[in-house]
């Protein structure tokens, strides 16, 4: 089991995509069913709870430093096709963290826009640039001024290249959604890309999650529109996107709304306000994407609230299978 450079041990396993030969194609982080099962094999089976018992052993302040669970984000149709039979033939209950606008008739345009730049470019670096061109404006002081957000950003991710970085940067800060989506449109009316014709195998409907829920794995927040930078929001609407999300999978799951206890952070982004609202609704457990001390989130340590729960990307063990 690694241990981080602060001595304390990470909780969380967090995984978004895969791919196979048939239905979903290889992109940036995407792994196979056999890298998965490797990945699990490296962590040690003997090491992961089921995610109820994860729940209730950390409620209970007696998790040991070796134990963690796996965590799916994103509402990602290949999970449910590639990753949900590997744990259901392990015995594996694990979190599955999603975004509630998918199953309110919104399409997830974070995922189509993920979909279309990594299968319809040779390079990822091919779309940057096409992206870059259709921005049409010098950007270099942005970037200049922005320095130490690049460099946190890499620190905290280190899975993303500097291209990545400075893309996001772009979207989320420069750029603001309207914005944003219209150059993506115009880029995939260019290259003729329909995502009606793929969007069916990206993902989750309702069906998944209700199958989820039957097979003993836990549903948790994930915001209702999946801000890349939900701390920026207001305090109200920050509380709208996680009402919304709470009211939504409830209702889809049958459920009473104090039955959800859990969420991961969207892109890792939250603030003060984020902690106060989700406290308020009942949550009492939260991951988020990072194993560093995040100071400008004034964490003092790793795990540093019961909705600070530290997860280990999956591409930081592939260079040790």
């Amino acid at each position: 089991m690694e241990i981080n450079k602060n001595q304390k041990f990470f909780h969380g396993i967090m995984f978004h995509h895969f791919h196979d030969e048939k239905i979903h194609t290889k992109g940036q982080g995407s792994i196979s069913k056999d890298v998965f099962l490797k990945i699990i094999k490296n962590i040690g089976k003997e090491n992961i709870l089921d995610a109820n018992v994860f729940y209730e052993k950390f409620n209970n302040k007696n998790l040991k430093e070796n134990e963690v669970c796996l965590t799916f984000d994103d509402a990602i149709k290949s999970q449910i096709d590639i990753a949900l039979p590997v744990i259901e033939d392990l015995n594996i209950k694990c979190f599955f963290f999603v975004q509630s606008n998918v199953f309110d008739g919104d399409v997830d345009y974070l995922e189509v826009f993920r979909y279309f730049r990594m299968n319809f470019f040779l390079k990822v670096n091919d779309f940057y640039k096409l992206f870059y061109d259709f921005l049409d404006q010098n950007v270099d002081t942005f970037f200049k001024d922005h320095r130490n957000w690049i460099n946190a950003k890499l620190l905290k991710s280190p899975y993303y290249s500097i291209d990545d970085v400075k893309f996001r940067l772009i979207r989320d800060l420069y750029l603001n959604k309207d914005q944003y989506e219209n150059i993506m449109f115009k880029i995939m009316k260019e290259k003729k890309f329909d995502y009606n014709q793929h969007y069916l195998k990206l993902i989750f409907d309702k069906s998944d999650l209700l199958k989820l829920d039957k097979l003993g794995h836990l549903i948790g927040l994930h915001s209702h529109n999946h801000p890349t930078l939900i701390e920026k929001l207001s305090y109200d609407n920050q509380k709208q996107e996680y009402e919304k999300c709470l009211k939504i999978l409830s209702n889809i799951l049958k459920n009473s709304k104090n039955k959800i206890k859990y969420m991961s952070h969207p892109c890792g982004s939250y603030n003060q306000d984020t902690l106060d609202i989700l406290k308020k609704l009942g949550i009492d457990m939260g991951f988020v994407h990072t194993t560093s001390i995040d100071k400008s989130k004034g964490m003092t340590k790793i795990n540093n609230s019961s909705l600070e729960i530290s997860r280990k990307n999956h591409t930081s063990f592939i260079k040790n299978l």
